[in-house]
């Protein structure tokens, strides 16, 4: 796995999937996607594995995927954006049609698409602390992997996503549907620990046809079409300049995306 930018374990039937970008609040570029597609493909092959658990180095799960990926590239370029976007979809799909079961263990920040990442998992536990969000509009970009809708209801799935809400505290999390536990975080790889062993000692070909049924029923109402879609308007969006984005982008290489964030802000103060 590339430069180990992902940590690979197994302990009593359990795969532990660590994230290990640290020093960069494990913001998920190419690398890290080769070594996941990697830790996947060893953990999905291992007999001994029952239980996959996600998690993340350091102090935050993930802040999402790298924001400079699309550095020195043509911005413009839909083809770019298409191949791009799909690299980072499929990742996070993985996940959720990993014929083994796939729990999330989650702490300090878990933003962006590490978010969606988190909830194509199977479970989520969150630690205490955590917090959630999607501020992709914010930056002037759509959602890689449209799932928050399906799993929380189009209400609360507007609010979090058109808003860019990145607060979205573990407790609010669990009520939304968005996890399944809160656990103190120094209990957290116990926890998940635990939930692992609850579902590995269980009939196999029993648990992986529940979660394919599951999941089957979740296409039949058109989850996979959905995000299909959903998908190519991310290409779309990430592949349109305005002068809005433009500017907003210029700001950002020039000054920082604190700058950036503040400049567009500053636009509306004006208004009553």
């Amino acid at each position: 796995m590339p430069a180990e930018s992902v940590r690979y374990s197994v302990s009593r039937s359990i795969a532990w999937v660590s994230l290990n970008r640290p020093e960069k609040l494990n913001a998920i570029d190419a690398g890290m996607i080769t070594a996941l597609h990697a830790a996947l493909d060893r953990a999905e092959s291992d007999e001994a594995v029952r239980v996959i658990v996600l998690s993340g180095e350091g102090r935050a799960f993930s802040a999402g995927f790298d924001l400079t990926a699309g550095e020195g590239q043509d911005t413009a370029n839909a083809e770019f954006w298409r191949a791009e976007l799909r690299r980072d979809f499929d990742i996070i799909m993985r996940f959720w049609d990993c014929p083994k079961v796939t729990v999330a263990a989650v702490h300090g920040y878990c933003l962006g698409s590490a978010m969606e990442m988190a909830l194509a998992c199977d479970l989520t536990l969150a630690a205490e602390g955590c917090r959630f969000g999607a501020p992709e509009v914010r930056f002037g970009s759509g959602i890689v992997a449209m799932i928050l809708p399906w799993l929380i209801g189009m209400k609360a799935a507007k609010e979090l996503l058109l808003t860019g809400d990145d607060r979205v505290d573990a407790r609010r999390a669990l009520a939304l549907g968005m996890v399944n536990r809160v656990v103190e975080e120094a209990s957290l790889r116990d926890e998940a620990q635990a939930m692992g062993r609850r579902i590995a000692v269980n009939d196999q070909l029993a648990v992986r046809a529940t979660k394919r049924a599951i999941n089957r029923g979740m296409d039949i109402q058109g989850l996979r079409a959905a995000l299909s879609e959903a998908l190519a308007l991310d290409a779309w969006i990430e592949s349109t300049e305005t002068a809005e984005s433009m500017e907003f982008n210029r700001i950002m290489r020039e000054r920082g995306v604190k700058a950036a964030l503040a400049w567009r802000e500053s636009r509306l103060d004006g208004d009553k």
